[in-house]
């Protein structure tokens, strides 16, 4: 069974115009498809910074108890 679209001429026409289209990189536009690109991140960057930064002190923390034993 065959499931693909099938797209009438204009159709593959405008699908050609929307791809030939450059990206305009200064004025960048959420996609109207994609309704999460335009929500404000969840706040949660810091936490992997901060993940590393614990685990470099633990790590730290027992180099330096395993050196004075």
């Amino acid at each position: 069974m065959d499931t693909r679209d099938s797209k009438t001429p204009d159709e593959e026409l405008e699908h050609l115009h929307e791809v030939s289209q450059p990206e305009d990189y200064d004025h960048p536009e959420p996609d109207v498809e994609q309704p999460e690109a335009r929500e404000p991140d969840s706040g949660m960057a810091w936490l992997l910074p901060a993940l590393i930064v614990v685990v470099a002190v633990v790590v730290v923390g027992l180099l330096v108890i395993g050196l004075t034993d």
